[in-house]
């Protein structure tokens, strides 16, 4: 048995022990606090704010929903939330499918293959503004090479417009986007792939399994969570995407480009409408809001079976 002046001891030092974990916790508490929620909940508040360049410092008129209802109305939200879609859609689709295969293939032995792995991931690491440029060249109307090889070998008779005409700009940086994240998608598949134990595919040999059956029997389960999570990241950085856009094209022609980021900045930057700019930031929160809440509730029914 302890005596009283021991037990205070104890008690005192399982206090110091406390105290010194939430120490180290501040630091992180701190970096939310200031840096995730305060914007957050600043950038809600100023969504039903009238705020101006004209009272951005002094009074600001609460104007409740209205800024929302502008919002919605404005024909150019519409078409953003349309091109966002199709920019996610289409990027996340080509860069899981080609970032697949890829890992797929490199997860084989063969010689030369840790260089040709590297040299994939050379593209992952340019600055968007040299991506950006490098398109911009390739689907250039006059000079660019994508028209030049088309026009060679006969599949059109004068250069496509790609960046200039609203039908294909889109695609164009679509394209673009999804050569950026191929890299990303193929490591990280590789990652999962490698953590598959050789001793179930010999397993699926044995039972006579082919090379297809065994894809869908064990490579595709097992890397399910890995691919679950790929697709998370994947959606939410694409979704909020907006250095490509602003590199290429700057939302044209025609604001046929213009993603729900970019429409937020020129709301915000460019009009100097800061409270319709947080509106379209505060609207796009909430949909990825939706996404992740979806994809943890997934991952809790994947757990629990």
């Amino acid at each position: 048995m302890l005596s009283g002046q021991q037990t205070s001891i104890v008690k005192k030092t399982k206090i110091r022990s406390i105290k010194t974990e939430y120490l180290f916790l501040l630091p992180a508490v701190v970096f939310l606090l200031f840096f995730m929620i305060y914007p957050i909940v600043y950038n809600l508040l100023l969504s039903f704010k009238n705020v101006t360049l004209m009272n951005l410092v002094g009074i600001q008129e609460f104007v409740g929903l209205s800024n929302y209802k502008t919002v919605l109305k404005d024909p150019t939200f519409a078409l953003s939330i349309k091109n966002s879609l199709i920019f996610t859609i289409l990027s996340i689709v080509f860069q899981f499918t080609i970032g697949l295969a890829l890992a797929l293939y490199f997860n084989r032995k063969f010689p030369g293959r840790g260089i040709m792995r590297a040299l994939v991931l050379v593209t992952w690491m340019l600055p968007i503004v040299v991506v950006g440029a490098i398109f911009n060249w390739l689907f250039a109307g006059d000079y660019g090479l994508i028209n030049y090889f088309l026009q060679t070998v006969g599949i059109i008779d004068s250069p496509i417009p790609w960046l200039a005409s609203s039908s294909t700009a889109l695609y164009v940086v679509i394209i673009a986007n999804i050569w950026i994240g191929i890299p990303f998608n193929m490591i990280i598949l590789l990652g999962g792939l490698q953590g598959i134990p050789e001793e179930l595919y010999e397993a699926a040999r044995i039972d006579g399994a082919n090379s297809i059956q065994r894809f869908f029997s064990v490579t595709i389960p097992l890397l399910k969570p890995t691919i679950m999570i790929l697709l998370m990241l994947g959606i939410i950085y694409t979704f909020k995407t907006f250095d490509v856009i602003i590199v290429m094209t700057k939302g044209g022609p025609n604001n046929s480009t213009s993603l729900m980021p970019f429409y937020a900045y020129q709301l915000a930057f460019e009009r100097s409408q800061f409270s319709l700019g947080a509106v379209v930031s505060t609207i796009m929160f909430g949909i990825l809001l939706v996404i992740s809440l979806f994809y943890l509730k997934s991952i809790g029914k994947e757990e629990s079976l």
